[in-house]
């Protein structure tokens, strides 16, 4: 297995302190009141506004944070998918997933191999997985449930079955739309933190299976920032299968990112 390099006034009232003063005039006492002088009260200080905790990531639709343009991204090529499942995994983390005017970065993904016990690959070709038997770089998408919209991206040659699960991601473009179909209004990560809520926020269907993310136009797969610092565990809710592909550590996510799935407690850095 091979990973890439290692992968934010107090203002007082005025004091009437001025004291009547006296004058005599032979035996009459005659009080006459001192003219009161008044400090000048200084206005308060302006106290600062309020320092507000920065959404984690920025939201493109503040005119406060700086504007990603994508407009002449172009997809990645498709000889990039088509590498083995296990190092196009960690590879992927980073990189960002365009439908419209929706934007998301990956942050989180999970290999699943050709003769992999948790594959769907296993089940041989079916209308359902013949996508994922397809050439790398195609997208193969099902239905977990009956009810949970699943994206993978297919990796190696064709006909070897193998691809990328994508577990979480993170919101860059688009936020509204993509609360608008998630049918939440927040920006934590709760949003986009589990797969079947990436496929919803982008929109997706079984109909997009077998569709080409390496071309314009559709689902793309742009080019990203390669992450200082991985984490790496097995794989989620798989205990159907074999025990050595239970424990395997096929599970990558951005090290320093609030957009994991859960659980967490099961990734740590890469030996």
């Amino acid at each position: 297995m091979s990973f890439p390099r290692s992968i934010p006034t107090t203002s007082s009232t005025p004091e009437s302190s001025s004291l009547d003063s006296f004058r005599y005039h032979s035996n009459t006492v005659v009080m006459t009141p001192k003219p009161q002088r008044f400090k000048r009260v200084a206005k308060p200080p302006t106290t600062p506004p309020r320092k507000t905790r920065r959404s984690i990531l920025p939201n493109p639709s503040s005119s406060s944070e700086p504007h990603i343009s994508f407009e002449n991204t172009k997809p990645l090529p498709r000889e990039f998918f088509q590498i083995d499942a296990l190092d196009l995994a960690p590879r992927l983390l980073g990189k960002f997933l365009r439908r419209d005017d929706v934007v998301l970065q990956i942050t989180e993904v999970e290999a699943y191999r050709s003769n992999d016990s948790a594959s769907h690959g296993r089940f041989g070709i079916t209308p359902r997985t013949a996508p994922v038997f397809g050439p790398g770089g195609h997208a193969y998408v099902y239905l977990c449930y009956g009810l949970h919209t699943m994206l993978n991206v297919v990796a190696d040659k064709e006909g070897v079955g193998a691809g990328v699960l994508i577990r979480s991601c993170a919101p860059i473009c688009g936020l509204d739309v993509i609360q608008q179909r998630r049918g939440q209004k927040t920006d934590k990560p709760i949003l986009l933190t589990g797969p079947g809520k990436v496929g919803q926020a982008l929109g997706l269907s079984t109909e997009w299976s077998n569709h080409p993310l390496y071309t314009p136009g559709g689902v793309e797969l742009l080019d990203g920032p390669e992450p200082e610092n991985i984490l790496v565990g097995p794989r989620v809710g798989i205990q159907f299968a074999l025990p050595e592909h239970v424990d395997a550590l096929w599970r990558f996510a951005i090290a320093d990112s609030a957009w994991i799935s859960a659980p967490r407690n099961t990734l740590r850095p890469p030996l």
